[in-house]
């Protein structure tokens, strides 16, 4: 028997090392088969409510894009009464809304009120002959499409989903920027057109019989003499024409705002010229959007020069001794960021293929100029699959995931990278990209259908954010002057930890029900793509050993306790039965870098700061020699009154008299309930480290109680006894039937004191 173990053991050590299967293994890691163990509830996702199909609006709400199931809610706070007719509408229009998941993710488009229509054609054909409960559906799905005030584009979590919701996004913002640009255009033509006219009415042409017969009605043309009214004018009011070179100067400033081409008119009657051929702010490449910026820039050195010469004349303030000057050397480099910044910014939508040297070149550039262009960068493939024979190394790192941490070390652009599973909780922090005066990137992970079949592309996408293989993060330079302000990755799930862990349920032989917190780490990832299928073995059970550890486990080990140890990871086949899948080490080495990055990440986002922690060890370790130093101090005081030398227990007594004495006169007694007092946290990551579910960190990276069910009492005073600063109170236990409840409560007592009596201490 021991032979046989012996030789299952070599079996998977050399599949670890070499990534050789043994005759007959199987390599089925999912891509048909075999998926990770905790997506395996996510198999149908249109009986699931998320965030997708979202609604891009059509309409200024203030919003650009909303949610399926946001509408279905919105629609029955209104219409859904208390009771059990509320109850049946509820059950109805939510019927509704999975039947319009079902159409969207079989490739069905069209707006919100289409495909409601749609998914309500199909319900009712369904309720058979029975008349009556089909005028009920019908009565009430009817009411709920009355209470819906959105309209617009549905689109489905897919490979078009960033480069459709950016450009809707991009869209809203430059139209509510441009209306108020182009009303202003207009209300300074009306203003010039109303200056020249009066002008030309005081001129002897202006006052001619031909200029005076227009002006009036044709009713009564034939009843005036034009040519003698004419004379009397020209006798009566003496031409007083303004200076030509002023006239020069507002039929100058007339003629550039109404030829422009960056801003529609708003009121069409203002000027004829409104048919005019905008241009286009949209590029499917930097350089292109470079060339067009760099080629209208004498444009826009014409219009700005026209604004602000119609804005001095007709407040009467242009003084050509001193304006006739600066606008005579009115250029490009006299442009400022403000004048800039009255343009409608680029938009750049760039595939997920790689990039050549050229474009990187360009990306770099438009990154690092300080203009308003606005880039989109789809990455296709997390893993890098071009690489993974180069030097030995498994894929991962490649250009485009490193991009967006080049652009944030740049410090003046606007960088936001997601996942697209995640684009619709980070509406707002897109719309602050899209309003940044500067160049703003934002890099989003949209899978290849291709590597992942038998997955739908949001799952592959959150699960790639779930794992780190690319993490969220956001850097804006406009919001602060540290990187505290600037830079976040509190869109990630769990980032005060290394890799996320949930809840596993799972039925054992016995049938017996088992809950464990599972691990998702890049290793999981990699599952999820049939690229990597020969980095995966399926043990069968019988063959299962005690060398074999989650992969997690695995990759906390140090080097030299790894050796006996074998990874694995745990998989569902499509009846959800669980098995043990074991990983080579070429991509343990690529998780190893995957969370190496992560770890810098963290750094920067203010978690588990190494400068920090070193400091907070330090401190800590000039306590305990200051606490050591007294102490010995005080034996040699105890021995030299007593003669004899000192007793530990004296010695500890003595030393923690002055702490009850202080401790005396506060009156209230124990804590009770548990609590952190959260504004002396350090963020040492103690406590979310021992238990991520009951512990968590709030948005200015200080501990408090995020779910205390969410762990034993055992936890809590354990992570008590850890905290360096003593500020988490155990209280009293919630579970009177929690396993060494006694020794439990003496080890909280210390922690449980009032907090002037313990600071006192």
């Amino acid at each position: 028997m021991a032979t046989t173990i012996n030789a299952n053991l070599q079996q998977l050590l050399a599949f670890y090392l070499t990534g050789e299967k043994p005759s007959g293994a199987s390599s089925d890691t999912g891509q048909s088969l075999l998926r990770p163990a905790l997506l395996s509830k996510y198999r149908d996702l249109s009986k699931l409510r998320y965030d997708y199909p979202l609604v891009l609006l059509d309409r200024g709400t203030g919003r650009f894009v909303t949610s399926l199931s946001a509408v279905s809610n919105e629609a029955l706070q209104k219409v859904a009464p208390k009771g059990i007719e509320g109850e049946r509408l509820r059950k109805n229009v939510l019927g509704l809304e999975s039947a319009m998941r079902v159409l969207v993710s079989s490739g069905k488009r069209g707006s919100l009120t289409q495909l409601w229509d749609l998914a309500a054609e199909s319900l009712l054909s369904k309720t058979g002959d029975n008349n009556e409960e089909k005028e009920i559906l019908r009565s009430g799905l009817k009411r709920a499409r009355a209470a819906v005030r959105h309209d617009g584009e549905v689109i489905d979590c897919d490979e078009d989903t960033p480069t459709r919701l950016l450009t809707h996004a991009w869209n809203v913002v430059q139209k509510q920027r441009s209306q108020r640009v182009s009303a202003e255009i207009d209300e300074l033509i009306i203003k010039l057109s109303d200056i020249l006219k009066a002008d030309f009415m005081k001129s002897d042409e202006g006052r001619s019989a031909g200029a005076l017969r227009p002006t009036i009605g044709k009713g009564y043309q034939d009843e005036i003499d034009f040519e003698a009214l004419s004379s009397i004018l020209t006798k009566t009011f003496p031409a007083d024409p303004l200076p030509e070179k002023r006239r020069e100067r507002l039929r100058f400033a007339l003629s550039a705002l109404e030829s422009q081409k960056f801003f529609a008119a708003t009121n069409k009657g203002s000027h004829e010229k409104v048919s005019k051929q905008l241009h286009s702010f949209v590029f499917d490449s930097c350089a292109k959007a470079l060339e067009a910026f760099h080629h209208r820039l004498a444009e826009m050195v014409t219009f700005v020069k026209a604004v602000r010469i119609a804005e001095l004349e007709i407040q009467n303030k242009y003084k050509e001794a001193k304006h006739d000057r600066f606008f005579d050397k009115f250029a490009e480099d006299s442009l400022t960021e403000e004048d800039i910044g009255l343009f409608p910014s680029y938009l750049v939508c760039l595939s997920g293929k790689h990039p050549d040297d050229a474009d990187k070149a360009k990306l770099i550039q438009v990154l690092s100029s300080g203009l308003p262009m606005k880039v989109l960068l789809k990455t296709d493939d997390a893993l890098e699959s071009s690489s993974v024979m180069m030097n030995g190394k498994c894929p991962f790192g490649g250009f485009n995931l490193r991009l967006a941490s080049m652009a944030v070390s740049l410090q003046t652009a606007y960088v936001l990278q997601s996942a697209s599973s995640s684009l619709y909780q980070i509406t707002d922090s897109i719309r602050a990209g899209l309003e940044y005066p500067g160049p703003a990137l934002f890099s989003v992970f949209v899978p290849s259908a291709a590597n992942s079949p038998d997955l739908p592309s949001f799952l592959v996408s959150a699960s790639a954010m779930q794992s780190r293989a690319f993490p969220a993060f956001s850097y804006d330079p406009s919001a602060g002057v540290d990187w505290a302000s600037r830079f976040s990755i509190a869109g990630n799930p769990q980032a005060e930890a290394l890799w996320p862990v949930d809840k596993f349920t799972y039925e054992d032989r016995d049938l017996q029900r088992i809950s464990e917190e599972v691990a998702f780490t890049f290793v999981d990832f990699a599952a999820c793509d049939k690229r990597c299928t020969g980095y995966f073995m399926r043990v069968p059970q019988e063959k299962w050993t005690e060398a074999m550890i989650p992969a997690k486990e695995y990759l906390d080990l140090k080097p030299e306790d790894a050796r006996e140890k074998i990874p694995y990871v745990l998989m569902v086949d499509e009846r959800d039965v669980l098995h043990r899948v074991v990983v080579s080490q070429r991509l343990i080495g690529a998780a190893r870098r995957c969370a190496e990055m992560w770890r810098n990440l963290e750094e920067l986002g203010g978690i588990n700061n190494s400068h920090a922690l070193r400091l907070l060890e330090k401190e800590k370790q000039a306590w305990e020699e200051q606490k050591k130093k007294e102490i010995e101090e005080l034996r040699s005081k105890l021995q030299k009154e007593a003669g004899r030398p000192a007793t530990e227990e004296a010695v500890v007594a003595k030393a923690d008299q002055p702490r009850k004495e202080a401790a005396q006169p506060e009156e209230a007694g124990p804590i009770e309930d548990a609590y952190i007092e959260t504004p002396r946290c350090t963020s040492c990551n103690e406590c979310t480290s021992k238990n991520s579910k009951m512990f968590a960190y709030n948005e200015n990276k200080q501990a408090h109680i995020k779910d205390i069910s969410a762990g034993t009492y055992k936890d809590l005073v354990e992570a008590a006894e850890k905290c360096p600063v003593c500020i988490i109170h155990p209280g009293k236990p919630r579970n009177p039937d929690e396993p060494n409840l006694e020794d439990l409560i003496r080890r909280a007592e210390p922690f449980n004191q009032p907090p002037r009596a313990r600071r006192a201490a």
